[in-house]
């Protein structure tokens, strides 16, 4: 391999790249935020943008997931206003998706 081959340094060019542009997008993040008046109608909003990125990221895949995934939901969410543990939450969730598709549901 010509150490000008693509394949050599292609990979650590995309690496680099997607760092670099996140680093970036954080940054203007900063800046902007910094010129935003922090009122309460913002404050609140941000407060309850990662709950909407959760249900944004999650929704899809338990539409796609069908039965299996509403039950996952289901115990997840139950264990979540029962117990308050994450780690539990997730593993009982994922064995709800688990043994319902090991029932055929």
């Amino acid at each position: 391999m010509m150490p000008s081959d693509p394949a050599v340094y292609g990979p650590f060019a995309g690496i680099l790249a997607m760092a670099l542009a996140t680093y970036a997008t954080r940054v203007a993040g900063f800046w902007l935020m910094g010129h935003v008046p922090l009122t309460l109608r913002v404050r609140r909003m941000l407060e309850t943008l990662p709950g909407a990125i959760v249900v944004a990221t999650v929704a899809p895949l338990v539409a796609r997931a069908g039965m299996p995934g509403v039950i996952g939901i289901g115990v997840t969410l139950a264990s979540m206003l029962l117990r308050r543990n994450e780690f539990l939450a997730v593993a009982l969730g994922l064995t709800a998706v688990s043994l319902a598709r090991a029932f055929g549901l």
